[in-house]
């Protein structure tokens, strides 16, 4: 959408990015991404699991709501994992961690940078997260009591489908960030890591 937005513009079409794809939808004129799937949750492990607070809940104002969700991005060095913390209200990511792997400290980082831009927060701050093994681990869980958030996590449903359902507005910032953003094969890490 933001590579066509500014000729839409000159063009004096006026619509936002949902409308766009509908409209290319009834169309015909959407191209399917690739599917590829790497695995980036683990949530069979011994690990604490906390309950779903967002089930009948949305947030009403900024800091209110963290959503973290991990991605796989490829380089022609190969599979990187990003690492994102997004404020549910804003839409707006806060806090990012591109790494070579999945361990709790470097989703850490990512919820550490998102807690350098809260500045009014609400009295209670959620964070909302699959059950992954970084996310239950105990590092992870004293940084939260640290910011002094309450953790939420998806409900223990065995179907891929329903965790996703469950962090659909992380699933959705990973899917517009890789395929409308991250369009060009970055050679490294570090070449991928300032695209970001």
């Amino acid at each position: 959408y933001w590579l066509i937005k500014g000729k839409l513009l000159q063009r004096g079409l006026k619509c936002g990015r949902d409308q766009l794809f509908k409209i290319l939808k009834e169309h015909n004129l959407l191209i399917r991404p690739k599917r590829r799937y790497t695995k980036t949750t683990d949530s069979k492990h011994w690990m604490k699991k906390h309950p779903n607070l967002l089930k009948d809940y949305s947030a009403v104002q900024a800091n209110e709501v963290f959503v973290s969700d991990i991605t796989y991005v490829e380089s022609a060095e190969g599979v990187h994992y990003l690492s994102l913390v997004t404020d549910a209200y804003t839409r707006q990511i806060k806090g990012y961690k591109l790494s070579n792997d999945m361990r709790a400290e470097n989703v850490m980082q990512a919820l550490h940078m998102a807690m350098q831009h809260v500045t009014d927060r609400a009295t209670r701050m959620i964070h909302h997260s699959d059950r992954g093994s970084q996310y239950c681990s105990e590092l992870y869980q004293s940084a939260l009591r640290h910011y002094g958030i309450c953790p939420s996590m998806t409900d223990g449903y065995l179907a891929k489908q329903c965790f996703s359902y469950q962090n659909a507005l992380a699933e959705r910032i990973n899917g517009i960030l890789k395929q409308e953003f991250l369009t060009t094969r970055c050679q490294t890490m570090k070449e991928l890591d300032h695209l970001i």
